[in-house]
């Protein structure tokens, strides 16, 4: 396999981050055609035009409308055949080996060198998974934050949406505004996610996704 002609989403909210990334990996993987999102719900999008093959999606943990773990889940529930590296501050064993738990197939350090992510990159996409030197992965026992994770692998790609614009506040006459659908479509939506998140309201359904945020990292 040649790495050619590839279609790579960097999905981070920072805009420098995102340039510096295209701009040091260009040398490493010249034929490649980058893309970028500023939240969950632009990573969304891109994914759902369903115009463009992509071979890797580099995934920042906390982008707007991603809490947590929340967006890697989805992916690799609703797009299982596209590898996802996570890109992160928080370079802790426990939410190293979380994000492999969930999916990723690879983790690297925001902290990183260029040459180590040009490195982690190539391997992912020869089929490995990259993990930082030194890194012992933890048992992750079924707790609160994985009993959930199964919970949200569960909504469609619709519903995810609905629920992070629960999440964000907006009302059900909004919601339906911005995806052109009905209130009633909403309803529905509402109550597929009460009964598959097993809660009652709107209220516990956001208390539910935010158990899969981590800590705040001091940047």
């Amino acid at each position: 396999m040649k790495l050619e002609n590839l279609h790579i989403i960097i999905a981070d909210d920072h805009p420098l981050f995102r340039n510096a990334l295209r701009q040091a990996l260009s040398g490493a993987f010249a034929d490649t055609q980058w893309f970028e999102a500023d939240s969950a719900e632009a990573l969304q999008g891109l994914l759902e035009q369903g115009n463009t093959a992509y071979d890797l999606v580099l995934l920042d943990l906390q982008m707007p409308g991603s809490h947590g773990y929340s967006t890697l889940i989805h992916l690799r529930t609703h797009f299982p055949e596209l590898p996802v590296v996570v890109i992160s501050a928080h370079e802790d064993a426990m939410t190293i080996s979380r994000a492999v738990h969930y999916g990723s197939a690879g983790f690297i350090p925001k902290s990183a060198s260029m040459e180590t992510l040009s490195e982690a990159l190539t391997a992912v996409l020869y089929g490995d998974i990259w993990l930082p030197d030194n890194i012992e992965l933890q048992e992750i026992n079924e707790d609160a934050t994985d009993q959930m994770a199964a919970k949200l692998a569960d909504l469609t790609p619709q519903q995810y949406k609905v629920l992070q614009m629960f999440a964000e506040g907006l009302l059900n006459k909004q919601i339906a505004y911005d995806l052109g659908v009905s209130e009633a479509t909403i309803k529905a939506h509402a109550t597929a996610i009460f009964r598959k998140l097993g809660v009652r309201n709107r209220t516990q359904a956001v208390i539910a996704l935010q158990q899969l945020e981590m800590e705040k990292v001091e940047l």
